[in-house]
């Protein structure tokens, strides 16, 4: 069963419902964007996973407990830790203009540099963003759920430690976008499928695969592009404190899943290798910023044509899988359908790079 059998079977609106229950007002300040909004501010996912209570307190998994210890070394507090006094102009161009998906396109090169320019970062900037804060209120559901799931104390205690890592995240991304950007965008349709598909899954090891594996992996290999070229210092001071955490949280999958599927059905892995591939095209299609071109009111198709073709951003979403590819390999599940998928993708050239545990 793939991607989207999985989706389906655990409910046919890919797990998400609105809660109409305690809704609060919206501020009036957050803008109406077009895309994925709903008028609920709150949705349920329909998703259950198992729980266990473990007896046996010893130390089983001393890579995890080890693991632990570094977390609770490396706790850190966004609201102390970070400069919140940083003055920032939200249409000013702090995230390289280059991450733009039509960048360099004939699309860029039409606009108006002095009035529709700087409202295009602003918005590109906000979705960017967005989704990252987006991303971490799903992992932290999910690591939420992999501390109530997993069968032995060590990965209790660390997934728990992850659990409040996230929502130092999510709080740091919140606040930069309300207080700098004064936009935020809703969940892109790609993003909010394979994290409904995530947390509805049952199966442990999936839950794993698709988390701390494929979305922590693309969220480490972005961020690491942001702390490399933003050039407004308090988003790059979010982005490097956030990467020291996510970096845990990559190793955890790996820790974790390291042997699993060696000695798994045929069946089993074929389930496994299509999660993996569908995966990869919704988390590549979560950057093509559709929402952004409907918001400014730009030609549509024409700006998504010119992302499809645009060699920077095929660059930019090839290295956002520098550090999945990698991973996939040390796993095993680096199989030759697998191979097909990324060689389609153009990520394949990463399966030499170093993985992340």
């Amino acid at each position: 069963m793939g991607l989207a059998d999985s989706s389906a079977a655990a409910n046919n609106n890919d797990g998400w419902s609105a809660d109409t229950s305690a809704i609060p007002a919206a501020r009036t300040s957050s803008p109406r964007l077009r895309g994925s909004a709903v008028d609920s501010q709150v949705e349920r996912v329909d998703a259950s996973c198992d729980m266990t209570f473990v007896l046996d307190y010893s130390t089983s998994r001393p890579d995890l407990r080890a693991l632990y210890e570094k977390a609770k070394d490396a706790q850190w507090n966004a609201r102390t830790a970070l400069s919140w006094d940083t003055v920032v102009d939200p249409e000013a161009e702090n995230i390289p203009n280059h991450f733009i998906p039509i960048f360099g396109t004939r699309l860029w090169d039409r606009l108006d540099k002095q009035r529709e320019l700087p409202a295009l970062r602003r918005h590109a900037s906000s979705y960017l963003l967005s989704n990252f804060l987006h991303g971490e209120q799903g992992a932290l559901l999910a690591s939420a759920q992999l501390a109530a799931a997993m069968p032995n104390s060590d990965a209790k205690l660390y997934a728990a430690s992850q659990v409040m890592d996230e929502a130092r995240h999510v709080e740091a991304y919140e606040r930069y976008l309300r207080e700098k950007i004064e936009l935020t965008y809703p969940i892109s349709p790609c993003l909010k499928e394979l994290l409904g598909v995530i947390l509805a899954e049952r199966r442990w090891d999936m839950k794993f695969l698709g988390m701390q594996i494929m979305v922590e992996g693309l969220a480490l290999a972005a961020f690491g592009l942001i702390s490399q070229t933003a050039q407004e210092p308090l988003i790059r001071e979010i982005v490097k404190m956030i990467m020291l955490d996510e970096s845990r949280h990559v190793a955890f999958g790996v820790l974790s899943l390291k042997g699993v599927y060696e000695d798994m059905s045929d069946s089993e892995r074929r389930d496994r290798e299509e999660f993996v591939i569908e995966a990869s095209r919704l988390m590549r299609d979560r950057f093509l910023m559709q929402e952004v071109w409907e918001n400014l009111g730009m030609p549509v198709e024409e700006c998504l044509d010119a992302v499809h073709k645009s060699p920077i951003m095929q660059s930019f979403q090839s290295l956002l899988f520098s550090k999945i590819v990698p991973n996939v390999k040390k796993l095993g599940l680096l199989t030759p359908r697998v191979r097909m998928g990324f060689e389609e993708l153009r990520v394949i050239q990463y399966e030499t790079w170093d993985a992340s545990a």
